[in-house]
């Protein structure tokens, strides 16, 4: 059987620009495994590590101008959304390298022995290890910041993890020329090309999150595709490692003294946070719980007007611009749903922003649990509740989330005991904010409950690191037998406990 060609698309016409490769068979699946697999001992140097993450990020600023316009022609999210994307990229990798130099990630933990403990204690020494080859899942609404030279590469190769990299259909192009790069990095700096391969296709997918030498993966995308890989990874005679992120509702509380003191200043930040990047990302606030009476309809009509002047925009690609519009006609249809403004199609190739609302207590039933899943693309659902009780039930309906966010007046009495309810939806809880715009913190945590992710990690911040790496205790081990971080006199200098 022929192999099947790999298209670069223009979103803004829905035409093939050209031919980028093939997809992978699972022999040659095989073989990128495996040539990642054989460069495990180069990475354990930690200086080359941090040398060739920062050479990544150089040779990535150096190409600045050819990878927004590569990735431009494939998203259709514009040169300025992807300079900053490209930005926040570079700044991660050189964020890992510090990470890698400074040694904490290490966790190093040394007991001394005490044999007159109770029971007796022998000399422990403990520390992480990486686990091995991490397959990760390109996403497709950050063709840069979360695909090829992301943070799941760049926490796993900070980790000295060697990456496979299944790349996204809707950015092959992008994904060959990072990739490439990310490979004359390693070069540079003095490491095999092959800790970082790419590979094409749907099979591909498959067969690399159930290749015996992967030990670990990193997913971003929906729900149905993440769930598929997470349940082959547990489904292995070895089961490893799932860490995806697949959805999220991202709900908003808008408290009555809030509405009261600023309604539209609320209400046009929704609208921005609501319609950034054509409503496609993961922390789009797509529920808002707001209240009923004059301050909520202030609220309302703020929102109505900014989301209304808003312009058309391109989806990532035609299947999804398809789903969004079948998918707010759907919503629309339902009983009691009002439209101030009606989303949908906005053209033969872009899409329409708008805003659902609906009485909070019509999502209790049934048939209005739609309103409370994910829709991907530019619209949020506005519930409008009379009562604190209205709130908390639909709370109690919601599933786990990314970020979850609440708008307060100076002195609300509603705000602790919201909090409190909020705390337990999400990984992020913002207060008079919006959730779009991850910060890469060491603080940060973007993860979430089930189906926000499929694990208590992050993929945002320092500690994604901790993703690929599992502890390992020597017990009354010879100085000369163990890890120079391990070592009496700590010869690297690392942070020990």
């Amino acid at each position: 059987m022929a192999a099947e060609p790999v298209w670069s698309v223009d979103p803004r016409t829905g035409k093939p620009r050209e031919q980028v490769a093939v997809e992978a068979t699972a022999e040659e699946v095989d073989q990128a495994v495996r040539a990642a697999q054989a460069t495990h001992e180069a990475l354990a140097d930690r200086v080359l590590r941090a040398a060739f993450l920062r050479t990544a990020a150089d040779l990535l600023d150096a190409s600045g101008e050819h990878v927004v316009e590569a990735a431009d022609a494939e998203t259709a999210l514009g040169p300025v959304r992807l300079t900053g994307e490209l930005a926040r990229t570079t700044a991660q990798l050189r964020a890992f390298a510090d990470v890698v130099e400074d040694g904490s990630f290490l966790d190093v933990r040394i007991d001394r022995p005490d044999p007159g403990a109770i029971p007796p204690r022998p000399d422990l020494r403990r520390w992480k290890i990486p686990l091995g080859v991490v397959a990760v899942y390109a996403a497709s609404n950050f063709p840069l910041a979360f695909s090829v030279p992301g943070g799941d590469t760049a926490s796993a190769l900070a980790a000295g993890c060697p990456v496979v990299v299944k790349a996204h259909p809707d950015h092959p192009a992008t994904s060959e020329l990072c990739a490439s790069l990310l490979r004359r990095a390693a070069a540079k700096a003095g490491l095999p090309e092959d800790v970082v391969v790419l590979v094409h296709g749907f099979d591909a997918g498959l067969e690399l999150v159930r290749h015996p030498l992967v030990a670990a993966a990193g997913f971003t995308g929906s729900i149905r595709g993440g769930r598929a890989l997470f349940d082959a990874a547990v489904a292995r005679p070895v089961p490893i490692p799932f860490h995806g992120e697949l959805g999220s509702l991202n709900p908003v509380v808008v408290t009555e003294a809030a509405a009261a003191e600023r309604a539209e200043e609320i209400g046009a930040g929704l609208a921005g946070s609501m319609t950034l990047g054509a409503g496609q990302f993961c922390t789009k606030p797509g529920l808002v719980l707001a209240p009923r009476g004059a301050d909520g309809d202030r609220f309302l009509d703020a929102l109505t007007a900014a989301v209304s002047e808003t312009e058309p925009a391109v989806m990532l690609d035609h299947r999804m611009r398809d789903a969004f519009v079948a998918g707010v006609a759907e919503r629309a249809a339902l009983a009691g749903v009002h439209t101030p403004v009606t989303p949908g199609a906005g053209g033969a190739h872009t899409v329409s922003a708008g805003v659902l609302a609906v009485d909070a207590a019509a999502l209790s039933g049934d048939g209005h649990r739609l309103l409370l899943e994910e829709c991907f693309g530019p619209v949020t659902v506005v519930a409008r509740y009379s009562t604190r009780e209205e709130v908390t039930a639909v709370l109690g309906l919601l599933p786990g989330n990314l970020t979850a966010g609440l708008h307060i007046a100076e002195d609300d009495e509603t705000a602790a005991p919201l909090l409190a309810e909020l705390t337990p939806l999400a990984g992020r809880v913002l207060v008079n904010g919006w959730p779009t715009g991850v910060a890469v913190a060491p603080a940060q945590h973007h993860g979430g409950p089930y189906p926000a992710t499929t694990s208590t990690s992050t993929s945002v911040g320092a500690t994604a690191i901790e993703r690929w790496l599992r502890p390992v205790a020597y017990q009354s081990t010879p100085g000369h037998l163990l890890p120079p971080e391990l070592r009496d006199g700590n010869p690297l200098g690392v942070p020990r406990r």
